[in-house]
């Protein structure tokens, strides 16, 4: 027996920004682009990874939701203070 997919309004429904891929990410989602788990994404986002700075995200009611853009700048941020640190300590080549 095949399972079919149940079609909701949500799939259906054409995106607001047609000319942006995927402008929000989910956890879920987030943590595949990391290459981390939630676990561990939710650990950033709420300041418990030592010396890594927060993730800004969006709170709708229960769900977090992380711009693209803005996991982008995330990351920029994080390179530049690796590498500012590796500088410092003479182990950047």
């Amino acid at each position: 027996m095949s399972q079919q997919k149940v079609a909701r309004a949500h799939d259906l429904l054409r995106p607001a920004f047609p000319d942006e891929v995927l402008t929000v990410l989910t956890i879920p989602e987030a943590a595949r682009e990391l290459r981390c788990s939630k676990t561990h994404l939710h650990n950033i986002i709420y300041g418990k990874v030592p010396e890594v700075p927060v993730l800004p995200v969006l709170h709708i009611g229960r769900r977090v939701l992380i711009r693209r853009d803005a996991l982008k700048a995330w990351l920029l941020s994080l390179e530049a203070r690796e590498i500012e640190a590796r500088k410092l300590t003479g182990l950047f080549r």
